[in-house]
């Protein structure tokens, strides 16, 4: 999104904090150290702050509030928190900074009572919630004293597996104070009513909600009871009645025992609403004493020494500078990050290889390129196969991977899926457009393609890529889905000659392969804003082959550079009018074999 001038200001992280230091002598933070599996904090560190009711609401506000005071600004900071909630009913106000992650410890979101607001605000940014990144809350039921819930995030703020018992709002305070740039709900019910406000876009999956109210460019809505009814582009609402495959993503649980545990939910098809309305999930759990749990300091070497053990992989918050690839071969094999735990390539390598086998989950994560190149910072598979995984599918959820901001970096390809059948449930690949200095530039945070897929019948829903110097998403892989798509064309491009290929100015934000006979995708945005006053153009903003076979439905594309020059030529292939020189936007309700319908 349009971030505002002011964000690399905003970007400085708070000093003289180090991880975990204010929180490694309280009861809750967990420093006694008990092993997998056992009571406590089961050996998770002290950035994991875990809360039982007995602690007392008073107590445990306090270390709310101490997470906050560290985070609520500390966008680029070193600094990562879990905060964990045993099952029971707490009378606490929950603020979610940066690098946050609130979590219910039940199996049940019911489980695991907040009566207070879970609230993600922007007052830090002067109400501007355009960059309210990297937090996260599941597993929990939310009950707002007032009956309204705020949730004003922008990328890779995720809510998932919650019960909200009010209405909820997904803009920053006071209303009209500031633009939200996010979202993704999923596996949730809202009781009342959402209102969008400022969203920019949003993706709303197996949710259950009261009512919908409010939109700006592109709200989608897959497998939501209660959602309304298609309008694209007036109001631009794109609903599709049922979800065709999904799993939720793994959580943590803990028994009456003090035994900790991840829940794996099970594949489900066709599906509406959340996976929980009926009673217990459908799933397995795995003993926590069948994890590696890692801490920030591991080697590559001796995580993956652990996974060619046979273990699980539970990274705890943290950041985990990597000069190896962490390499998943066992099917079945789950990769759990706690608090937006953080991966960084620093030896110009991959962080995660996943081999071309069924049914891994890779969750939670942060993957950060942090040395000159890496070709590729994660991959599922290696090579085109013909291998099916329809059974037992292998699936990503909340994959970050980030190129600058933080440190500088670079990589070909952020993720690259080869497999087939793959699930993709919310990534945000994110060449940075902001941070602290010395981090961003067009040579010094390089990044080529953000989204390559070259297996077959991958699904994604929730794909936001933006920045990336060569084509955004690349699909060359056969009959694969999109289910909501967000886009930003870098920002900084120096020269037209620099943002050309061939005869073609700039790259396509979404390209499917010229051999694909298939492919479908609903609820597309692509966005162009150039800010070095270079009066650059991109062609298109989507380009496909023209056959039967592959379908976009409710595209559009915007430009939001003022009144400098450049934008986007057409909106797909050579259909479409322009978007230039000024704010302008263009939507249309479909395009195949060559035919688009406004």
């Amino acid at each position: 999104m349009l971030r505002g001038a002011a964000a690399a200001a905003a970007a400085v992280p708070l000093a003289g904090t180090t991880a975990g230091s204010a929180f490694a002598s309280s009861p809750a933070a967990g420093a006694g150290g008990h092993g997998a599996g056992g009571h406590g904090t089961a050996g998770l560190g002290p950035n994991v702050l875990v809360f039982d009711p007995s602690m007392g609401d008073a107590a445990i506000q306090a270390q709310i509030d101490a997470v906050f005071a560290v985070q609520e600004s500390n966008q680029f900071g070193t600094e990562r928190y879990a905060l964990a909630f045993k099952p029971g009913t707490y009378n606490v106000e929950i603020n979610v900074g940066f690098y946050t992650h609130v979590l219910g410890l039940g199996s049940s979101p019911e489980d695991v009572v907040i009566n207070g607001h879970v609230t993600v605000d922007a007052q830090w940014f002067d109400g501007n919630g355009t960059q309210d990144f990297w937090r996260a809350a599941e597993n929990l039921t939310i009950v707002p004293p007032d009956g309204l819930e705020r949730w004003a995030v922008a990328q890779a703020g995720p809510m998932r597996r919650v019960h909200v018992k009010g209405d909820m709002i997904l803009m920053p305070s006071p209303p009209g104070n500031g633009w939200s740039s996010g979202g993704f709900l999923a596996d949730s019910v809202v009781d009342g009513r959402i209102d969008s406000g400022s969203q920019q876009q949003w993706l709303s999956r197996n949710d259950t909600i009261g009512s919908w109210t409010g939109a700006n460019w592109n709200m989608v809505f897959v497998g939501v009871q209660g959602a309304p009814a298609t309008s694209f582009p007036t109001p631009p609402y794109t609903t599709v009645d049922r979800t065709p495959v999904i799993r939720e993503k793994p959580f943590l649980t803990v028994d009456r025992r003090g035994a900790y545990h991840v829940f794996v939910p099970a594949l489900r098809r066709d599906s509406t609403g959340t996976s929980w309305a009926g009673g217990p999930a459908a799933g397995h759990s795995i003993p926590l004493t069948e994890f590696h749990v890692a801490r920030p300091g591991d080697s590559a070497a001796s995580i993956n020494a652990a996974l060619a053990r046979g273990k699980h992989l539970l990274l705890t918050p943290g950041i985990y500078p990597l000069s190896a690839p962490l390499r998943i071969t066992r099917p079945g094999t789950v990769v759990l990050g706690l608090g937006l735990a953080t991966l960084q390539a620093v030896k110009g390598n991959s962080l995660i290889e996943v081999a071309d086998v069924d049914d891994v989950s890779v969750a939670g994560v942060i993957l950060e390129a942090a040395s000159a190149r890496s070709r590729v910072l994660l991959r599922v598979g290696d090579g085109r196969t013909r291998r099916s995984h329809a059974h037992r599918p292998t699936a990503l959820f909340d994959v970050f991977p980030r190129i600058g901001g933080a440190v500088p970096g670079g990589t070909d390809v952020s993720i690259r899926i080869d497999s087939n059948d793959v699930i993709v449930d919310h990534v945000w690949a994110w060449r940075a457009d902001h941070g602290l200095d010395g981090t961003v530039g067009w040579s010094v945070n390089p990044a080529g393609v953000g989204f390559l897929v070259d297996g077959d019948r991958v699904t994604a829903y929730g794909l936001f890529v933006e920045h990336h110097q060569n084509y955004e998403v690349l699909w060359n892989g056969n009959h694969g889905r999109t289910y909501f798509f967000q886009n930003e064309h870098p920002y900084d491009v120096p020269t037209q000659s620099a943002w050309r290929h061939g005869d073609t100015n700039g790259f396509a934000a979404y390209k499917v392969g010229d051999h694909v006979t298939e492919h479908h995708a609903w609820g597309l945005g692509s966005y162009a804003y150039f800010n070095l006053d270079a009066d650059i153009y991109t062609d298109r903003a989507y380009e496909v082959p023209d056959t039967p076979g592959v379908v976009f439905t409710s595209l559009m594309t915007v430009c939001l550079n003022g009144a400098g020059g450049g934008g986007i030529l057409h909106c797909i292939n050579d259909t479409g009018d322009p978007v230039e020189n000024g704010f302008g936007t263009y939507s249309m309700k479909s395009y195949s074999n060559g035919v688009g319908t406004v």
